[in-house]
């Protein structure tokens, strides 16, 4: 399959964050930072009738040192051209970058048509804000953005400060925050809570005779939604969920829910095809706020009410610039391309080519995808080396493996659903058939049959997948803290009053953990083998009623106290024994691969122009010199 011919030309406009496709992670961390912290101040200004004609608007800047290297890797004396990376990069990539330059082009001529002029000066400043919301100078957060997001200042101010910028320009008389806006955030944030329980099912029938007997034993609720709620996470819970607050989620739950008495229980809500049914536990006061303080948090919620509609309206803008704009998308139109070759897009008359997509690509995902280029290259090699082959055979079966491992049979529930597996990881992933097999099934193919003859289960391995999978739980409530010395006070009091419902209120007022704090101390029941032996040990060891001593786990303190335990939910390992080994199997093939690829690794000799980084490998090599090939098993 060609992956180009399988791609579309999106135009979804659903975010302005579409612009620095590639620095997802980056734009959603800032953001959220921003939202918490309290974003920069905007440039004011005019709205877009009343704005100054100016001559020009100053283009992000471009920089891109790493043109001239041709060369840019050598694995082993096998090398990766230029050319190599470019059409690998431009595979993966090309779509979504080619869109991003597009949306950019787009932008920038909104802002000649306005007179809207974004320097560098502008630039300057909006950085220096973002910067100074973190304590840190200028050149620390520039270099902090390419340490840890490998963003380079020029492509951090051209693909996210520049598009921020100018995009908050063209969208300013759409920013307004009105006062009732203001309002609803301040009660949304700081304003009073109720803390419920809730029981949620699919049939209407059972939610009215589930309230009935709520409404003539309200003492019984928490029973009720463990035994019958439909909603896993607060069944577990006993129904417990996180306070509901104002202007947050459902209007019809949120009126119901404030209108309740404490102990009181609500009427069946019908929301989201499920029947809710809630018992109010206490109403929480507002959260109180020095006077002094009010004005900067009201600027910070006014900042983040602003950027909410700075994302919406961003979708209109595009929107609106399509409309007006004449697009001519000729790289994933395989007849167009052979009519206009060397060319990716044409917008209002201005061309893009193919190479200069291929450069971007290279700027943007170059060294992500040199690394797995390197990676394929090293493993092909072991290959080679050991005299392995990965066949058609192979992958079929992996794929087989893996639609099988997620729950994709067939209407027999046994035969793998190939093609539902793939149009879902395909989809989810945003790639072609041909990328996941080149980039997932492949390597993966290729690491287990270097490793499989190591690996071998004995009983004792099926004893702790048998009851990690299938054995009792430990039911606990639990209270987390973050010194030793406030553990030790917290332990203490619980000690002094040994009652569940006082050690759920210790729970809710001191837990640093987020279920723990909001549910009272109740928190999923605790399986043995599951990668915390110090705490399963302790709350295995616990009689129902019980307090435990102080678990030190990591660099957290971990007090417990016992709801006794589960039953086992398969009586014998036998009735398992086929599925624990095959699960078996597949995980300790993982930590071999993992160890394999890793010694792989440390054995090459690898020289990464572009990175500029180098190692000399713990041993010599015997790989022939030649181009780097993919494998027969992956065209």
């Amino acid at each position: 399959m060609n992956a180009r011919s399988q791609g579309r030309f999106r135009m979804t406009w659903k975010t302005w964050g579409i612009l620095t496709t590639g620095f997802a992670l980056l734009v959603t961390g800032i953001y959220i930072a921003r939202q918490e912290q309290g974003p920069p101040e905007a440039e004011a200004q005019a709205p877009l009738a009343q704005r100054p004609i100016a001559p020009t608007t100053v283009q992000p800047r471009v920089a891109d040192t790493s043109k001239n290297i041709r060369d840019v890797a050598v694995v082993n004396r096998v090398t990766i051209t230029r050319d190599q990376l470019g059409a690998e990069a431009l595979l993966r990539h090309g779509e979504e970058v080619l869109e991003s330059q597009v949306n950019k082009h787009l932008i920038l001529q909104a802002c000649q048509k306005y007179g809207i002029k974004i320097t560098d000066g502008h630039l300057d400043a909006e950085i220096a804000k973002i910067a100074k919301k973190f304590n840190l100078p200028v050149d620390r957060w520039y270099a902090m953005l390419q340490e840890e997001r490998n963003v380079t200042p020029s492509r951090y101010r051209r693909d996210i400060i520049w598009p921020t910028l100018a995009l908050r320009a063209l969208a300013a008389d759409r920013l307004k925050v009105s006062d009732e806006e203001v309002q609803n955030a301040w009660e949304a944030n700081y304003g009073p809570k109720v803390k419920v329980r809730m029981i949620s099912v699919k049939d209407r029938g059972l939610a009215e005779e589930l309230r009935v007997k709520a409404v003539n034993a309200p003492e019984t609720f928490s029973n009720l939604a463990k035994e019958h709620s439909q909603d896993q996470n607060s069944a577990s819970a006993n129904g417990l969920i996180p306070p509901v607050r104002r202007h947050v989620g459902m209007k019809e739950i949120e009126e119901a829910v404030f209108n309740l008495k404490e102990g009181e229980i609500s009427h069946v809500i019908f929301v989201a095809e499920q029947y809710l049914i809630f018992k109010c536990e206490a109403h929480l006061p507002a959260t109180v706020i020095s006077p002094q303080d009010v004005p900067a948090i009201q600027g910070r919620l006014v900042d983040k009410i602003r950027d909410n509609k700075m994302r919406d309206s961003a979708g209109d803008i595009f929107k609106e610039l399509q409309q007006q704009a004449e697009i001519v998308n000729v790289f994933n139109d395989p007849i167009r391309s052979k009519q206009m070759p060397g060319v990716a897009v044409v917008i209002n008359g201005r061309q893009i080519s193919t190479l200069e997509l291929q450069e971007e690509c290279i700027v943007r995902f170059g060294l992500e995808v040199l690394e797995g280029e390197i990676n394929r290259t090293v493993l092909t090699q072991a290959l080679e080396t050991r005299q392995i082959l990965v066949t058609e055979a192979d992958l079929d079966a992996e794929i087989k493996r893996a639609a099988y491992s997620f729950g994709f049979l067939l209407d027999d529930g046994k035969t793998p659903d190939l093609e539902g597996w793939l149009e879902k990881v395909t989809t989810d992933q945003g790639v072609s058939v041909e990328l996941y097999v080149r980039d997932a099934v492949w390597p993966t193919v290729a690491l287990k049959k270097l490793v499989q003859d190591r690996v071998k289960i004995t009983d004792e391995d099926l004893r702790k997948g048998y009851e990690a999978n299938y054995g009792e739980r430990a039911q606990i409530l639990a209270i987390v803290l973050d010194t030793q010395r406030r553990a030790q006070e917290v332990w203490d009091m619980a000690r002094r009053n040994p009652t569940e419902k006082f050690f759920g209120e210790l729970s809710a007022q001191y837990s640093i953990e987020p279920v723990s704090k909001n549910n009272d101390g109740q928190v999923p029941p605790l399986r043995r083998f599951g990668g915390q032996p110090a705490l399963e040990e302790e709350a295995f060891r616990l009689q129902h009623g019980e307090l435990s001593g102080i678990v030190a786990v990591g660099k957290q303190f971990i007090i417990l106290r016992s709801l006794g335990k589960t039953k086992s939910t398969i009586d014998s390992i036998e009735d398992v024994r086929e599925e624990l080994t095959r699960d078996i199997m597949e995980k300790k093939i993982r930590v071999e691969m993992s160890k394999e690829f890793e010694l792989i690794r440390q054995d090459a000799q690898i020289h990464n122009y572009l990175a500029n980084t180098s190692q000399s490998g713990k041993t010599s090599r015997s790989v022939a010199g030649k181009p780097f090939v993919i494998p027969s098993t992956l065209k």
